[in-house]
């Protein structure tokens, strides 16, 4: 679970400020981080289908923003997943 002086944090490193939680690079940034969470559950609860129904889920919204941040910014689109470490 993430904490919210986590959330508060990454929201201020990517949003520029603690209110600007709407940009897709803070909810990129706060789903990386749940999904960071959850991870070694699923590796230690084999059979939970219903949370990993759930985990699938924040997966594919995560997915769905980048997919739209590389269509309408790539510049930014880069810097993010560099910073978030989320590929190669």
């Amino acid at each position: 679970m993430i904490t919210v002086e986590k959330s508060a944090e990454l929201t201020k490193k990517f949003g520029g400020n603690d209110k600007n939680t709407g940009t897709v690079e803070v909810q990129v940034a706060i789903l990386t981080e749940r999904i960071k969470n959850l991870t070694p559950h699923f590796e230690k609860n084999k059979k939970d289908h219903s949370g990993m129904r759930g985990l699938m889920k924040m997966i594919g919204k995560r997915r769905s923003l980048l997919k739209h941040l590389s269509a309408t910014d790539d510049a930014r689109y880069g810097k993010l997943i560099q910073e978030l470490g989320l590929r190669k």
